[in-house]
C-alpha cells in the first residue's frame, strides 16, 4: 500500500466509493455481444423508504415521538433538565416549521412533585412534634435541648448517605419522614428523667452535685432507649428480606428509617446530657415541685384509671382481649392489592386492533381515539406511537398503539379515577380497539411482573391454538360479568391470511435447482437484502436490492417473476413453487417451553385481592378444560401474596430476635411477654385504621404493622423497666403504691413519645392520593391507629398485668441482677 517516491513513503489509495446515483445506475453487472450491461439497463435506481412499522402522533397530528431513556444510575431530574437544555439548544437549527413538545410525559415531574409532597409532611410533621414538646414540657431549654435531636439525626443520616452513597428520593425521604417523630423520643426520655432527677435534687434538704444527678438520670434511663432502639432495628430485618419490585421500592425506606433512629439514639447518649448540663440546672422551673396544667389534668384523670384498673383486673384483661379477638377476626375480610396505586400525573393507554390491520388503518383508528380523549377537559396532550420496528425495545406489531396521555396541571374538580372512567366511555364508541388504560410507571411494572401491560394476567397453556382461543373466549364472557374487571383482553394470537410460498419438490429436481437457493432468491426479492452501503458526508444509507412495489403487492405479478436455472433458461416462479392464500397464526407465544395464550383486565372500584379470587372462582366453576390444558394466573396480586408470606415467616423469627433481646436485658421471659404484650395492643388500632381507610391491605400496610411492632415495645420497656428501678434503687415494695408511682412517674414520656410518633405522621395521611404520599399513607395509619390503641391500653393494662404477674418475676430479675454484681 505505499511505493517510494524520490526517498519519500506516498501511501497508496484505491478508491472505489460511489458517491451519487448515476454511479450507481453505471456500475457494469455483465457483459455480452461486446457490449457492458449497466445496472441501470436492468433495475430501477431511486431514493425509498424502509418498510415501514410504525408511526406516530401529537394531539391527533402527525409527529415524531422520541423517547429518551436515562443510564441505570443517573438522576432522572438532572438528565431532563439537561435534556431540555440541549434541545432548546438544537431548536434553532431546526427547520421553522419543526417544533419540539417537551411536556408530553416527563417522569420528572411526577418525582419532583412526590419529593416535595414528602418534603412539605416532614415539615409538618416536626411543626407538630414542637408543639407536642412545648405543650408538655412548658419550657424552652427542655423544647430546645429534645428538638436538637431532629437537626442532628438528620445531619448524621445525610452524612451515612453520602458515604454509601445513597441517593435522596422519595422513599428514604418517606423513611425519614415516617422516623421524624421517632427522632425526638430517646431525647424526650433523657430530658424529662434528667428534669425531673434535678427538680427532686435542688427540693431535697441535702442536694447532691447537678452533674452526678445528670449522670444518674441518664444511666436510668440508658438500658432502656438502647434496647428500644435495638428492637426497633430488629424487627425491620424482614424488610431487606424483600426481593423483586418490592424490596427495591422498600428497602430505601428502612435504611433512611434505621439510620436516622440510631442517629437518634447517639443523639440521646451524648448531645442531649451534655446540654442538660449546660441549660437545666439555674431554670426557674426547678424551684417548683408541681407540673404544669396539661400534665396535672392527665395524671389525675391516669391516676383515676389505675385506681380503677388495679381493682378491676378481670375487666381490664378480659376487654383488652375482646378488642383484640374482634381486631383479629376483621383481617380475612379485608381486601388486599399488592402497592397502593400511584399518581402519576399522566395515562398510558393501550389500543390493539384486530391482528393483521394495516398501519394505515390503525393510524386512522389511533386518530380517532386520540381526539376523543383530547374531548376529555383534564387532557392536555396525546401523543401515540403506533407498532414497533424490530430494533425496538418492545416490538409491537402496526394494530397496537401506545398513547401517552398527559393531565392539565390545574385539575381539581374531578378525582383521577372519575377522569379514567370518562376516557374509558369516550374510547368505547371506537369500535374495533380493544383498551387497556394504565399507567406509564404503573403499566411498566406490571409488564415486569407478568410480562402483560396489566394488572391480571389470566395465562392458558396448551398445543392447540383454537383450543386456546375458545378457553379464552370463555373465560373473557365469565369474568366481564364480575364487578370491578374492566379493560379485558384476549392477547392477539390469532389465524390470519399469509401468503405461502412452497417449492414443489420435483420441479426443482427437474430444473436442477436447490431448495435453499430457490427460497433465499425468494427471500431477497421480496424482502430485500442490504448490499452495499452509501456515504453522503455525515449521513449513511443502505443500498438494498429488491423487487420493485407493485410487483410485491400482486399475486399474479409474484407467479409471473422469473428465476434462472442453472443451465440459462428462465422460468417463471409458478412453474417450481406452489402460490396460494392460507391461513396461519400472526405470531405464537411460548412459556417454559409450552404455547400459551393471555387474558389480561384490569380492576377498578374494588381490591386486587378480591376480584382475583372471584375470578378464580368463577373460572374454576364455568370454564372445563381438556386434558394438556391448564391455566396460571400472574400480575400484582401474586407478588403481593409472595411478599405477604415472606414477611410473616421472616416476622416470626423477627420477634424471636426482641424475644432474646429483651431477655438478654431483663432475664426474665415473663418480663419479656409483658413487655411484648403491647404488640396485640398495637394490633388493635392498626386494624381499625385499615377498616376506617378502606378495609385494603397491602405491601405498604405491612411495612407500617413492621414499624409499629418496634415503637409499640418501647412503652412497655420504659414502664416495666422504671418499675423494676423504683424496687431496686428507690426502696419501693412490690404493690398498687409503686405501680402508681411507677405509671404516673413514666406517663409524661410515654405520652410525649406516642404522641410525637403519631402527630408526625399526620401529614402523610392527608391527600393521600398526593404523588409521593400514595404508598406511605398506609403506612402512616396504619401506625398512627396503632399507637393510638397501644398508648391507651398500655397506660391501663401494662400497670394491671404487672400487678397480677409481675412479683415472681420481679423477685427472679433481682436475684439474677444480685447473682451477677457478686459475679463482678
Amino acid at each position: 500500500n505505499f511505493f517510494n517516491k524520490s526517498g519519500s513513503e506516498v501511501l497508496i489509495r484505491n478508491i472505489g466509493r460511489i458517491n451519487s446515483l448515476k454511479e450507481i445506475r453505471d456500475i457494469v453487472v455483465g457483459f455480452k455481444d461486446n457490449i457492458p450491461i449497466l445496472i441501470s439497463q436492468v433495475a430501477e435506481v431511486k431514493f425509498g423508504a424502509k418498510f415501514k412499522r410504525g408511526d406516530g402522533s401529537l394531539n391527533g397530528v402527525p409527529a415524531v415521538i422520541l423517547t429518551v431513556e436515562k443510564q441505570p444510575n443517573a438522576s432522572t431530574i438532572d438528565l431532563t433538565e439537561e435534556v431540555i437544555k440541549a434541545l432548546q439548544e438544537l431548536q434553532p437549527s431546526l427547520p421553522a416549521d419543526v417544533k419540539i413538545n417537551t411536556d408530553v410525559f416527563r417522569q420528572a415531574e411526577f418525582i419532583e412533585a412526590a419529593l416535595s409532597n414528602v418534603v412539605e409532611a416532614l415539615r409538618d410533621g416536626a411543626i407538630l412534634v414542637v408543639i407536642v414538646l412545648f405543650l408538655f414540657l412548658l419550657n424552652f431549654r427542655t423544647t430546645l435541648i429534645t428538638l436538637t435531636a431532629i437537626p442532628l439525626s438528620l445531619i448524621i443520616t445525610a452524612l451515612v448517605f453520602k458515604a454509601f452513597d445513597i441517593s435522596i428520593n422519595t422513599m428514604t425521604l418517606g423513611g425519614i419522614a415516617i422516623a421524624i417523630g421517632e427522632l425526638v423520643d430517646d431525647a424526650i426520655v433523657d430530658v424529662e428523667n434528667v428534669f425531673r432527677r434535678l427538680r427532686e435534687n435542688q427540693n431535697s434538704k441535702t442536694p447532691r452535685p447537678v452533674i452526678k444527678v445528670i449522670y444518674d438520670a441518664s444511666t436510668e434511663v440508658r438500658n432502656s432507649i438502647v434496647y428500644a432502639t435495638i428492637i426497633v432495628v430488629l424487627v425491620f430485618i424482614p424488610l431487606f428480606a424483600l426481593s423483586g419490585m418490592e424490596g427495591r421500592i422498600f428497602a430505601p425506606l428502612g435504611i433512611a428509617y434505621i439510620t436516622s433512629i440510631i442517629a437518634s439514639l447517639l443523639v440521646a447518649l451524648t448531645v442531649t446530657p451534655a446540654m442538660c448540663y449546660y441549660l437545666l440546672p439555674n431554670i426557674k422551673q426547678m424551684k417548683s415541685e408541681e407540673d404544669g396544667f396539661l400534665v396535672r389534668w392527665i395524671k389525675k384523670q391516669d391516676t383515676k384509671l389505675l385506681h380503677f384498673g388495679l381493682g378491676n383486673p378481670k375487666t381490664i384483661l378480659i376487654g383488652a382481649a375482646t378488642l383484640f379477638l374482634i381486631a383479629a377476626s376483621f383481617i380475612p375480610f379485608f381486601g388486599t392489592e399488592f402497592l397502593p396505586p400511584f399518581n402519576e400525573g399522566s395515562l398510558t393507554i393501550n389500543a390493539a386492533a384486530p391482528a393483521g390491520t394495516s398501519l394505515e388503518e390503525s393510524n386512522k383508528l389511533g386518530s380517532i381515539a386520540e381526539k376523543q380523549i383530547l374531548k376529555v377537559p383534564e387532557v392536555a396532550f396525546t401523543a401515540r406511537r403506533t407498532g414497533r420496528a424490530e430494533l425496538d425495545e418492545h416490538v409491537e406489531p402496526v394494530a397496537n398503539s401506545e398513547i401517552e396521555v398527559s393531565f392539565k396541571k390545574d385539575m381539581h374538580e374531578r378525582t383521577r379515577s372519575e377522569i379514567t372512567e370518562d376516557i374509558r366511555e369516550k374510547l368505547s364508541i371506537v369500535k374495533g380497539l380493544n383498551i387497556n388504560i394504565g399507567q406509564p410507571i404503573s403499566h411498566r411494572l406490571d409488564h415486569l411482573l407478568s410480562g402483560v401491560r396489566a394488572q391480571v394476567a389470566i395465562k392458558i397453556f396448551g398445543n392447540d391454538l383454537m383450543e386456546l382461543r375458545k378457553y379464552a373466549s370463555e373465560i373473557r364472557n365469565t369474568i366481564s360479568k364480575i364487578e370491578g374487571v374492566v379493560d379485558v383482553q384476549i392477547e392477539k394470537q390469532v389465524q390470519i391470511p399469509q401468503l405461502i410460498i412452497r417449492p414443489k419438490e420435483d420441479a426443482l429436481k427437474y430444473y436442477g435447482l436447490e431448495r435453499g437457493e430457490v427460497v433465499q432468491d425468494l427471500e431477497i426479492l421480496y424482502q430485500g437484502k442490504v448490499v452495499s452501503h452509501i456515504l453522503d458526508k455525515e449521513r449513511r444509507f443502505e443500498l438494498i436490492l429488491r423487487l420493485p412495489e407493485n410487483e410485491r403487492n400482486s399475486i399474479e405479478v409474484i407467479k409471473r417473476a422469473l428465476m434462472e436455472t442453472p443451465g440459462g433458461e428462465l422460468i417463471p416462479i409458478t412453474e417450481i413453487a406452489d402460490i396460494y392464500f392460507e391461513n396461519g397464526p400472526n405470531t405464537i407465544n411460548h412459556e417454559n417451553t409450552q404455547r400459551r395464550l393471555v387474558v389480561s383486565c384490569n380492576v377498578s372500584g374494588r381490591d386486587l385481592g378480591s376480584t382475583v379470587s372471584d375470578i378464580e372462582e368463577q373460572i374454576m366453576q364455568s370454564v372445563k378444560l381438556s386434558q394438556g390444558y391448564f391455566i396460571t394466573y400472574g400480575g400484582q396480586f401474586e407478588s403481593q401474596k409472595s411478599a405477604s408470606r415472606l414477611i410473616s415467616i421472616l416476622s416470626l423469627f423477627s420477634l424471636a430476635g426482641v424475644f432474646l433481646a429483651l431477655y438478654s436485658y431483663f432475664k426474665s421471659p415473663r418480663i419479656v411477654l409483658q413487655i411484648m404484650l403491647n404488640i396485640p395492643l398495637a394490633l388493635i388500632g392498626s386494624v381499625i385504621a385499615v377498616w376506617l381507610t378502606g378495609g385494603v391491605f397491602s405491601v405498604a400496610s405491612l411495612v407500617g404493622f413492621i414499624t409499629l411492632t418496634g415503637i409499640a415495645s418501647r412503652n412497655g420497656i420504659m414502664m416495666i423497666s422504671h418499675y423494676l428501678h423504683l424496687v431496686e434503687n428507690e426502696g419501693e415494695k412490690f404493690g398498687k403504691k409503686m405501680i402508681i408511682r411507677g405509671s404516673l412517674e413514666r406517663l409524661v414520656p410515654v405520652l410525649m413519645t406516642a404522641l410525637t410518633a403519631a402527630l408526625a405522621l399526620i401529614p402523610l395521611t392527608l391527600a393521600k392520593d398526593a404523588p409521593g404520599k400514595e404508598i406511605l399513607y398506609p403506612v402512616a395509619t396504619v401506625i398512627i391507629g396503632g399507637l393510638i390503641s397501644s398508648t391507651l391500653l398500655d397506660m391501663i393494662v401494662t400497670p394491671v398485668v404487672f400487678h397480677l404477674f409481675g412479683e415472681k418475676a420481679l423477685q427472679k430479675y433481682l436475684e439474677n441482677k444480685n447473682q451477677s454484681d457478686l459475679g463482678n
